[in-house]
C-alpha cells in the first residue's frame, strides 16, 4: 500500500494509473476504522483494479466545535488496518493540504438540508458536499463507496453526482452491526462498555418499528411511540429524532401508503456521544 498526503502527487499517481485502464474505486473515510469501513474497502477491492481511500477528518462538516475537537484519531492504526484490508492508495492530507485558505464556498442542498439531520446540524451536509467534491475531483474513481448508516449523507451524494454530472458509481453497502445490534461507528470508541450496551437498544427500537409495520400498522406517529416507548424506559438515552419517513426521498410522511419502502431514523445521545442509525423496511 502506498501513503500519500499531497494532492498533487496522488493525481499524478492516479494518472500514471488511468494509463494503465484500471477501473478505481474509492473509500472516503474519516479514520477511526472498525469493521464497517474495511467491509467498504473489501468490497471496493474485490469491484475495482485499483482500491483507492482516504482519511480526513472534514472540519466543515461539524456544526459543533467541541464534537470535531474529540473526534477519535487513532491513525497509525487505520493506516495498518487499510492495508491489511487490501487498499492500495491511501491518501491522507492535512487539513492546510486540503483547505489552503478557508473555504467561501457553500452548497444548498435543498430539501435534503431540511430533515432528519439537516434540521440538527445545520451546515453539515454543505460541509460533506464540498469535501466529497474535492475529493471526487481530486481521486476521479469509477465507482465510490459508502455505508447505509449515514443514510441521508448517502442521498446527499447521489443527489451531488446527479445534478454535478460526476461520472461516477455510488455504491451503498449495509451497515455492519455489532453482535447485540449497535451499529458499528468511530463515535462508539467513546462510549464505555456499559454505554454500547445501552446504544444496543436503539436498533432494538427500530426492530420493534418493524415489526409493528408487518402487523399492519400504518400510522408513522403510531410507530414513533411506539418506539420511543420503548427507549424512555432507558434514563441513559436522549432522544433527539426519531421518524418513519419515506425510503426514497426521506420526507416525512403520516400514513404508510403509496410507497414502495420506509425508512425509520433514528438520532440520539448517549454518555455525551450523540449516535445515528436507520432501519430500511422494503413494503
Amino acid at each position: 500500500m502506498i501513503c500519500i498526503r499531497s494532492i498533487n502527487a496522488l493525481r499524478l499517481h492516479i494518472a500514471d494509473e488511468k494509463r494503465k485502464s484500471k477501473a478505481i474505486g474509492f473509500v472516503p473515510t474519516m479514520g477511526a476504522l472498525h469493521e464497517g469501513h474495511i467491509s467498504l474497502i473489501k468490497q471496493a477491492k474485490a469491484e475495482n483494479a485499483l482500491c483507492i481511500a482516504s482519511i480526513f477528518v472534514n472540519p466543515l462538516q461539524f456544526n459543533n466545535a467541541e464534537d470535531f475537537k474529540k473526534y477519535p484519531i487513532q491513525q497509525e492504526k487505520d493506516i495498518q488496518l487499510m492495508e491489511q484490508a487490501g487498499c492500495d492508495v491511501l491518501f491522507i492530507p492535512s487539513v492546510e493540504e486540503f483547505y489552503p485558505s478557508p473555504p467561501k464556498l457553500s452548497i444548498d442542498i435543498g430539501a435534503l438540508d431540511r430533515i432528519l439531520e439537516g434540521t440538527h446540524r445545520p451546515g453539515h451536509f454543505s460541509g460533506v458536499a464540498i469535501v466529497v467534491s474535492k475529493l471526487f475531483n481530486v481521486v476521479s474513481p469509477d465507482k465510490a463507496y459508502f455505508g447505509q448508516k449515514d443514510l441521508q449523507q448517502v442521498a446527499v451524494i447521489n443527489q451531488l453526482v446527479r445534478e454535478l454530472n460526476f461520472p461516477i458509481e455510488i455504491i451503498a453497502c449495509p451497515i455492519v452491526r455489532e453482535q447485540n445490534g449497535l451499529a458499528m461507528s468511530s463515535r462508539n470508541m467513546r462510549l464505555s462498555n456499559a454505554g454500547k450496551t445501552v446504544a444496543s437498544n436503539l436498533f432494538a427500537a427500530l426492530s420493534l418499528i418493524k415489526q409493528s409495520i408487518s402487523k399492519g400498522e400504518r400510522s408513522t406517529s403510531t410507530l414513533v411511540t411506539v418506539g420511543g416507548n420503548y427507549l424512555n424506559t432507558f434514563k441513559e438515552i436522549e432522544i433527539e429524532y426519531l421518524e418513519v419517513v419515506n425510503g426514497d426521498t426521506l420526507e416525512s410522511i403520516t400514513e404508510i401508503k403509496g410507497v414502495s419502502k420506509v425508512a425509520v431514523c433514528i438520532a440520539a445521545h448517549i454518555e455525551g456521544v450523540r449516535l445515528i442509525d436507520n432501519l430500511v423496511i422494503i413494503l
